[in-house]
């Protein structure tokens, strides 16, 4: 019986390690298969984040009310909003302005409309909710002129609107995706205080000169685009210069204040819902799209390897490390007004605070609430307004801080 027993386990032996042998081969191949779909699902996402940007829609209009002049629009965070926003449409009205919610449900907000919208008007379904309110220079009513910046890439279009005497300047930037009309709304402020503003553009915007590759470089490049703007505002006659950055805007602002060679005529920055540390945000917005957590580590250290290039088509590597104000806090030198929703909803608060614990020495917040991503002025006018006078004054950067100071 022994010797049976025996027998039958050398018999069953090359059936065992024959089926091992299936299982492994059958577990390298799933993991393989689990390593490739991470693999495109990263180079996916690290090309997104480095192609310029359209517009999406991401809204749909349910209804129109031309005799009582409301808009009906399906929910989201940004359409339930308090305040005053723009509406990009496809149509026989190419942009709307809209204002206050009238009512909403689950599902639906009817707002009213602020731009007229006549009987025969038709409007596609699919829309883009903004926050740049304004759309044009001229619907501000103030005098300007069309400029051209030379930069390393070409001429880049500017638009300038004087105020006071000229001598304090403030460079709008605008963020990722969009182009200077997002800037727009901030000029009446800072005109009220007597201070020339120059809202411009850079490398692969849609309105400057493409680069050779075409790709964004998170900052790491534009900020010299920025660079010649300064240049041409001291030529102008500005001796003081504020940069205020809107979100990727906020980090070319700061890669400005880091490396530009005129860092001695820049007298501050404000950064409005400001990418500080680009990890952190290419994390948060993976999480958005459920997507695995290894898939962010892989698509950032792609951006990051000169041999991943040809593959993500960003042109060359982004130096996230140098990218990351937070790490390099200590070399900062300019005072900076951050203006940011803790319901952002798109670029996280959590690097802006960080740079405050960092240096609060140079560093001042204003945090908001359930404003979300760039949308600050619009749900709270007064008070965005009021936080950037309060700190330009303290700055002795508008006619009523050097009166104060005098």
């Amino acid at each position: 019986m022994l010797a049976s027993r025996r027998a039958a386990h050398r018999g069953a032996t090359p059936a065992l390690v024959a089926g091992l042998r299936a299982a492994v081969v059958t577990l390298s191949t799933a993991l393989a298969g689990v390593a490739a779909v991470l693999a495109f699902i990263s180079v996916r996402m690290a090309r997104r984040v480095v192609t310029p940007a359209a517009r999406v829609a991401d809204t749909r209009i349910l209804g129109l009310d031309t005799g009582a002049q409301t808009i009906t629009l399906s929910r989201t965070p940004d359409t339930q909003l308090p305040g005053r926003y723009g509406l990009f449409t496809k149509g026989t009205a190419p942009y709307v302005k809209v204002g206050s919610v009238l009512s909403a449900d689950e599902t639906t907000v009817k707002r009213k409309l602020l731009t007229h919208i006549g009987p025969t008007a038709r409007l596609a379904p699919d829309a883009a909710f903004s926050g740049w309110y304004y759309d044009r220079p001229e619907q501000l009513q103030l005098p300007f002129s069309p400029e051209l910046i030379g930069s390393a890439v070409g001429p880049c279009p500017a638009w300038l609107f004087p105020a006071g005497e000229g001598d304090v300047w403030v460079i709008q930037v605008h963020g990722r995706g969009t182009t200077r009309a997002e800037c727009l709304r901030a000029v009446p402020v800072f005109h009220a205080l007597g201070i020339t503003s120059l809202l411009v553009s850079y490398r692969n915007d849609g309105e400057a000169p493409r680069s050779r590759a075409g790709t964004y470089t998170l900052g790491a490049t534009e900020w010299r685009d920025v660079d010649a703007a300064v240049g041409f505002a001291r030529r102008r006659g500005a001796k003081r210069v504020i940069v205020m950055g809107w979100s990727m805007g906020g980090a070319i602002a700061l890669q400005l204040s880091l490396n530009s060679a005129h860092r001695g005529v820049i007298a501050g920055l404000i950064l409005e819902s400001p990418v500080i540390d680009w990890r952190l945000v290419l994390s948060y917005q993976a999480r958005l799209m459920h997507l695995p957590s290894p898939v962010t580590g892989l698509a950032i250290e792609a951006l990051k390897s000169d041999w991943a290039a040809p593959v993500t088509r960003a042109g060359a590597s982004i130096p996230f490390d140098r990218l990351d104000v937070v790490a390099r806090a200590a070399e900062l030198r300019h005072p900076i007004l951050i203006l940011h929703s803790d319901d952002d909803g798109f670029v996280p608060s959590d690097a802006s605070h960080d740079l405050v614990v960092a240096r609060p020495d140079l560093v001042e917040m204003q945090v908001f609430e359930v404003a979300r991503h760039t949308k600050l002025w619009n749900y709270d006018q007064e008070r965005w307004s009021s936080s950037i006078r309060s700190w330009l004054e303290r700055q002795g950067l508008s006619r009523e801080g050097e009166t104060a100071q005098a």
